[in-house]
């Protein structure tokens, strides 16, 4: 019965006789017999040799019989386990292969941490594969690129904005951070005795929040001639001072302004004021006004009214800064009484001509 011919298996192929190689067509074999056995051959023909011994020639015979079934079996069995070995051995390695892509990874995303198996070569390919996109100010750890080895530990940071005020100054910053105080220490805010307007405690959201801080300053405050120096979060000058127990009465002021963010290592000068007023009269002189009189002779003028000045109150205060007077300022001024005109006729009449003696 004939079949088709068909691809064999490396362990399926024909056994070609001793000597004959493959290449070479049945009809050219050389004419001498064959001297090769197989090794079970040879085998079983000991093992028969050796019952026959056994059971006629006794305890040597049987002896004789082992020795020759053991140096029998050597050969025999390694060419046997030679071409199973290699095929155990090819699907071991391809296993181990595939085990060694296999990797347990744990990755915490924003804080949320789980185990996974993974055939990622880098952290890009890991992230890339689980879904988690990275943002400008989105941080992980170890970076993008880096090989991965089972065991490992990726980590992912959400970045969140703050509208941060530190010491009156604004600014927008992104943190990694998820509650304040975590975000205080990563900013590098000197927390310590500071001002924050909410808990520290309080957790970040993705979308962000507004913080107020106000750190801890050394400020000088110099009133009624001493010194005073505080340790202050204080938002204004003037609650500094009241915070070294200045307090401020009537004109007193600061040298700098009183709602201005006190500085660290700043002075600050409290200014006692004192002050009064001063009320002086001064004249306001009056006006002259001429009218020609026909009926006088010229160069004579004749006061028809007399004038009188009027009087103006000009109030002024009068400042004393610790205890140096400053230049008196003008507060107010009134006329308390209005001037009143002089009139004055002025002659135009021409002088009569005088007729002098004669003598004879």
């Amino acid at each position: 019965m004939s079949h088709a011919q068909s691809p064999q298996s490396p362990y399926e192929a024909e056994t070609l006789p001793y000597g004959v190689h493959p290449d070479h067509h049945p009809d050219d074999r050389p004419d001498y017999p064959d001297t090769y056995r197989p090794a079970y051959e040879d085998r079983l023909a000991q093992e028969a040799v050796g019952e026959r011994e056994e059971g006629s020639g006794g305890r040597s015979g049987s002896r004789r019989a082992v020795r020759r079934r053991r140096a029998a079996d050597r050969p025999g069995s390694l060419r046997r386990l030679v071409p199973q070995a290699l095929v155990v051995a090819f699907l071991a390695g391809g296993t181990s292969a595939f085990v060694a892509k296999d990797k347990a990874i744990e990755l915490t995303v924003d804080g949320r941490p789980r185990t996974l198996h993974t055939f990622a070569d880098d952290v890009t390919e890991l992230l890339a594969d689980e879904g988690v996109a990275l943002g400008a100010h989105d941080v992980v750890a170890p970076a993008p690129g880096t090989p991965l080895s089972s065991g490992d530990e990726v980590a992912v940071h959400y970045g969140r904005p703050v509208a941060l005020t530190l010491d009156g100054q604004r600014r927008k910053v992104w943190t990694t951070a998820h509650t304040v105080d975590g975000a205080l220490q990563q900013l590098g805010v000197r927390a310590e005795g500071a001002y924050v307007s909410t808990s520290r405690s309080r957790r970040i959201g993705r979308a962000g929040l507004e913080l107020d801080v106000r750190t801890e300053r050394t400020v000088t405050i110099l009133a009624d001639g001493r010194a005073r120096t505080i340790r202050t979060n204080a938002a204004t000058v003037g609650e500094a001072v009241e915070q070294a127990g200045v307090t401020l009465r009537g004109e007193d002021t600061t040298s700098v302004a009183w709602s201005s963010f006190p500085r660290d290592g700043q002075t600050v000068t409290v200014l006692r004021v004192t002050g009064s007023e001063e009320v002086r009269e001064v004249p306001i002189p009056f006006r002259v006004r001429r009218t020609e009189d026909p009926s006088l002779f010229r160069g004579t003028e004749v006061v028809e009214r007399a004038g009188r000045p009027g009087v103006r109150r000009v109030t002024y205060a009068l400042r004393a800064v610790n205890g140096v007077r400053q230049r008196p300022r003008l507060v107010r001024t009134e006329v308390v009484r209005e001037p009143r005109e002089q009139v004055v006729k002025v002659g135009t009449k021409a002088m009569p001509t005088s007729v002098a003696g004669r003598r004879g």
